[in-house]
């Protein structure tokens, strides 16, 4: 058992180097891929778009950054097949890919499916896409419901896999990719203080945010996110003292902390970035109390609060 134990860490530390040193290699660009999917209403097609550009904002902050974001009209399966096509035409091996997909999902107990304006795509086509990009080191990122039903379909050796549930069954609106985002923001989210923010440090701080929400609003959480990175594994909810689990994603820079983090510096912005999650948790909550309110109340409340957080978002913006 010894033996064994020691042949799994002497692989395990073979792993992690090849990815620090590929991590190390000057390469020519990340790639990143944000896709903002069908919202199905105007709430959900605003906060969808609202995440997704701001992912926009902070990518394109990241020197030699390759950056392409899909909102609208623009986020339909043609779209992505050929913006990931390109990308797979442009990337090297030595390149990262970062694809990050928020909005609805839908599990059949079969097939995971990503909705989009038009054809949904499935999580094995989306598979077939990116195994077709060079880059050695991928990390794909589902926030959306049911995208624990992606998982198996999605993982690969060298690819990092996040999902905001458990599980396909797990079927109500996520509120993970706001807190991913703002991972991406938060210094507070480099943990190892390396100046850089990684894939597994963006997840922890998410996934702990999450669970804060639901707390705050006093509510069971219907989410809770998971990863895989090994390739042949099941996903899990942390990485383990020992093993593989969470070591491509350790070393995976998302970001660097940098002028991308300016805003968060700065304390009229700091302000701005509380006023705007807390006018997330006040959609968050008015539609979960839409069942038990006056039809035109609720439509006047969520109103207000969305014409707020838009005024908000353009301050920010500015």
């Amino acid at each position: 058992m010894r033996k064994a134990s020691c042949q799994l860490l002497v692989v395990s530390c073979q792993l992690v180097l090849g990815w620090v040193m590929a991590a190390g290699t000057a390469r020519a660009t990340t790639f990143y891929v944000t896709v903002a999917g069908l919202g199905g209403e105007p709430d959900y097609e605003q906060r969808f778009t609202a995440n997704a550009m701001d992912l926009d904002k902070i990518f394109k902050s990241v020197a030699g950054a390759h950056v392409t974001t899909l909102t609208g009209k623009q986020s339909t399966k043609v779209r992505l097949t050929e913006t990931l096509a390109q990308v797979a035409q442009e990337a090297k091996p030595e390149d990262d890919l970062v694809l990050t997909l928020i909005g609805h999902g839908s599990f059949d107990g079969v097939e995971y499916k990503f909705n989009l304006v038009g054809p949904d795509i499935s999580a094995a086509d989306l598979a077939a896409l990116c195994d077709k990009v060079p880059a050695k080191r991928q990390l794909i990122v589902d926030t959306t419901s049911a995208s624990g039903g992606a998982v198996a379909a999605l993982e690969r050796p060298g690819r990092a896999v996040i999902v905001a549930t458990k599980s396909g069954t797990e079927k109500n609106a996520t509120v993970f990719a706001r807190y991913w985002v703002e991972a991406l923001q938060d210094p507070t989210a480099d943990t190892d203080k390396s100046d850089s923010i990684s894939a597994l440090e963006a997840y922890a701080y998410a996934d702990r945010k999450t669970a804060e929400f639901y707390a705050s609003q006093k509510r069971l959480a219907t989410e809770h996110a998971m990863f895989e990175d090994t390739g042949k594994g099941d996903a899990v909810r942390a990485a383990p003292s020992e093993g593989r689990e969470g070591a491509l994603m350790a070393t995976f820079t998302v970001v660097r902390i940098g002028a991308a983090q300016a805003a968060m510096n700065d304390p009229a912005k700091r302000d701005l970035m509380a006023k705007k999650e807390e006018l997330e948790q006040k959609i968050d909550a008015l539609k979960y109390q839409k069942a038990a309110m006056e039809p035109g109340e609720y439509k006047k409340e969520l109103t207000a609060a969305l014409l707020d957080l838009a005024k908000t978002q353009e301050e920010l913006d500015k």
